[in-house]
């Protein structure tokens, strides 16, 4: 592997204008404690710093990219596209295939709308539930993050059950004091807090597969115990598929688990690696959105052409080669090889894996929750990340982000990362 100089250089020239150098946190690398690589190009499964090294990609741009980086086919429909024109802030074509395509393969979804990013995507979610149901309080999950919009930067503090505190600088307290954050997978706190005043409760919002302090399957039972809850309370129940939508089935987590919420907010792998949000759910609660209703929403590049473009790309692709069978059998065997070697050392761990996402903990586990995710040795995470960056793997720059296997990862691509793990273990 080669030294690190210019993207060192490129992250001393960034500090200066750039807040942290980056333009999204966790790319710093902070919590690993090295400069971040600077990306120069990405094909199939891999990606290639500004220094000239190649890495196996196991966070293809945080999810989104399923088929992998620069897939043929998507390049050759943003091609098409922009030779159009790139923006027209007006309806298209493309934009009625894109939601017509959503609504055949989400089992919830009647009628969709699409935005500009996941976290836009559950703001509005969240506008429409209260809007609908004529209620404020919203109640989620320590550990799922459903993006960075004000009331939804919220944390759990002790006990079961809390009335959250601000998670960041510059969000008023009287914003997240309607958000109650009570454990995931924690059916008993969540009853317990829905009871006190049911009445008051507009949405439960929820990542079906948390994804975001690490990967956490739902209990068995949990999804479809959440659904009576809301049945019960007359609440809505919103799935937040922005990581799982299209990534764990064709039509998400609600589609693995059989269970269909009220509202679905989706991105990543819908915008094909472009910026790219939707929300949807039944006829009845979208027309709530203006202008047929009186809940309103609104964005310049919403639907944007070429977002769209890659994104339709992508989903007809998934369609016509159905990759999912492939992904699950490459995802089990990295997961597995991951405990077998692990296991041998004696290295306390859990692997958590849902499709073709999946999470290492150092933790012998297990994790089924936030506050058991918190106890994984940071600092062993540290080591092997620093370790297998140099043998040439990229994972994320973080203990409770997700590892994604893509289709163009190859049998190859598996078998060196399991070797990888071998010696930085």
């Amino acid at each position: 592997m080669k030294i690190n100089k210019t993207s060192e250089s490129l992250f001393e020239q960034a500090m200066e204008i750039i807040p942290g150098g980056v333009n999204s946190p966790v790319r710093a690398f902070k919590s690993v404690g090295l400069p971040p690589r600077f990306i120069r190009s990405g094909e199939g499964s891999k990606i290639y710093d500004e220094d000239g090294n190649e890495f196996i990609d196991y966070v293809c741009s945080w999810g989104p990219l399923i088929l992998g980086h620069a897939f043929p086919e998507v390049l050759e429909a943003l091609d098409r596209t922009m030779q159009h024109g790139t923006s027209f802030g007006a309806p298209t074509r493309a934009e009625v295939e894109m939601a017509e395509t959503i609504v055949e393969l989400v089992p919830s979804v009647e009628m969709v709308r699409l935005v500009n990013s996941g976290t836009e995507a559950t703001m509005t979610a969240i506008r429409v539930a209260r809007g609908v149901t004529r209620r404020d309080k919203i109640i989620k999950f320590s550990g799922c993050y459903h993006g960075h919009s004000d009331g939804l930067l919220a944390r759990a503090g002790s006990g079961a059950a809390t009335l959250s505190v601000p998670d960041s600088l510059g969000v008023p307290g009287s914003i997240v004091e309607q958000t109650v954050v009570v454990p995931y997978n924690d059916l008993n706190a969540l009853d317990s807090e829905i009871e006190k005043a049911p009445e008051s409760v507009a949405a439960v919002v929820v990542e079906p597969v948390a994804g975001n302090m690490g990967v956490v399957p739902p209990h068995e039972g949990f999804l479809g115990r959440l659904r009576e809850l809301c049945d019960d309370s007359g609440a809505l129940l919103i799935f937040d598929e922005v990581i799982t939508g299209f990534r764990v089935a064709p039509g998400g987590a609600q589609q693995l688990y059989g269970v269909k919420p009220d509202l679905t907010c989706l991105g990543k792998v819908i915008g094909g690696g472009l910026p790219v949000g939707a929300f949807g759910g039944s006829r009845s609660i979208m027309e709530s959105l203006a202008p047929v209703g009186g809940v309103y929403q609104a964005g310049t590049l919403s639907g944007n052409p070429l977002a769209v473009a890659a994104g339709l790309a992508t989903l007809k692709i998934l369609k016509r080669d159905d990759p999912y069978p492939d992904l699950e059998s490459r995802s089990s065997r990295l997961a597995e090889g991951i405990k077998e070697i692990l296991g041998r050392k004696g290295i306390p761990h859990t692997v958590n894996r849902v499709g073709s996402m999946f999470s290492l903990f150092f933790h012998p586990g297990p994790v089924t929750c936030y506050e058991e995710a918190a106890k994984a040795d940071r600092e062993a995470f540290t080591a092997f990340f620093g370790r297998m960056l140099e043998h040439g793997i990229y994972l994320a720059p973080s203990p409770f982000e997700a590892w994604f296997v893509s289709a163009a990862h190859s049998e190859e691509d598996i078998a060196h990362t399991l070797e990888a793990v071998r010696q930085s273990v």
